[in-house]
């Protein structure tokens, strides 16, 4: 099992790296905000200095300097060291969360607990640890919390990824119920548990039964951004790949919705390419903004220097975003959505 997880998590990277696996015709919506019509409300003259922005956030406990973090991406494989050590270490110069990949490789074969490890270059940052829905009745509450410990992380992300499971070779697609181990983790974990969607994203009915769970967070993991379908197609049934190819939630669609349900912190992610797509998800709910490929992509040309040069020019975004809305400081972001006439 640890030899075939290995080799799915190889040739996720190599897939996503290599092809075009982005979602063809649905968008995030956040690049119009049209699905309701609703914009950012640009301000001729905002009234605030943009030095004095502050981007200051609080997430789980703890402390960001940006409302950014780079989600999940790998581990498990020797690939892995350098690339979550690389995007470790420019989220701890920024200030900024990370996010691991599945840890279930780990908790197989605990010698490879060196390829997620990353506290040497990265002390103070906020670090979720990972583990996909389908595996919690797999492991026990100290198993989970053994593996969170061993890499000094400060939250469990539980992933969920229906449409990726229905398409990957593997066919691990029993998903009945998971609501129960979810709230059976939350209550008895020691950290924060959170659930994310890999891309795909979350339904009102799907963040309403996981707000009765006990969970911190939600991570809308939208479509829009990097199709998962697609690339467990490419792995398996290419055919039944594009029929689905195009499944889910888009991302802004996706935080409105599991913003009516769910009033814990909500991360946007899904496609989330600039400053200005993070400054729209957080005006339309979201608390902080989370991407991955973008990442995986300039680590792979550039290292640890590319990565931070990506994120740095994604917060001056943000931040030119916001002075020309007239917000200050986050909160104020929220306000700033106006409702255009569909004429």
């Amino acid at each position: 099992m640890t030899k075939q997880t290995q080799n799915r998590k190889t040739e996720h990277l190599q897939i996503g790296i290599k092809e075009n696996v982005q979602f063809k015709e649905k968008t995030t919506g956040l690049e119009k905000l049209s699905f309701k019509n609703i914009d950012l409300d640009y301000k001729t003259l905002p009234e605030i200095d943009k030095k004095d922005i502050n981007l200051e956030t609080v997430f789980l406990g703890k402390k960001f300097n940006a409302p950014l973090m780079v989600e999940a991406i790998t581990g498990g494989i020797e690939e892995a060291k350098k690339i979550n050590k690389d995007i470790a270490k420019a989220c701890e110069e920024l200030g900024i969360g990370m996010g691991l990949g599945s840890q279930r490789a780990m908790i197989e074969d605990p010698s490879l607990k060196d390829t997620y490890f990353v506290r040497d270059v990265a002390q103070s940052i906020f670090l979720a640890g990972n583990i996909g829905v389908t595996e919690l009745g797999k492991y026990s509450v100290e198993d989970l919390e053994k593996a969170i410990e061993s890499v000094k992380a400060d939250a469990l992300a539980i992933h969920v990824n229906s449409a990726q499971a229905a398409m990957q070779p593997e066919k691990e697609t029993d998903f009945k119920g998971r609501l129960k181990e979810i709230e059976k983790l939350a209550k008895e974990f020691k950290k924060p548990v959170y659930v994310k969607e890999v891309g795909h994203g979350i339904d009102f009915e799907t963040a309403k039964a996981l707000a009765k769970t006990g969970i911190k967070a939600i991570d809308v993991g939208g479509a829009g951004g990097t199709s998962w379908t697609a690339i467990d197609s490419k792995r398996g049934n290419k055919s039944i790949g594009e029929t689905f190819w195009e499944i889910g939630v888009p991302t802004a669609e996706s935080i409105v919705q599991c913003r009516k349900a769910f009033k814990g912190k909500i991360i946007a992610s899904g496609g989330i390419r600039t400053g200005l797509d993070c400054a729209k998800a957080i005006a339309l709910g979201a608390d902080i903004g989370g991407l991955a490929l973008p990442v995986l992509k300039a680590q792979e040309k550039g290292g640890s220097k590319a990565v931070k040069e990506l994120l740095e020019k994604i917060i001056e975004e943000l931040r030119i975003a916001m002075f020309l809305v007239g917000a200050k400081n986050l909160k104020q972001l929220k306000n700033k959505i106006i409702i255009r006439s569909s004429d």
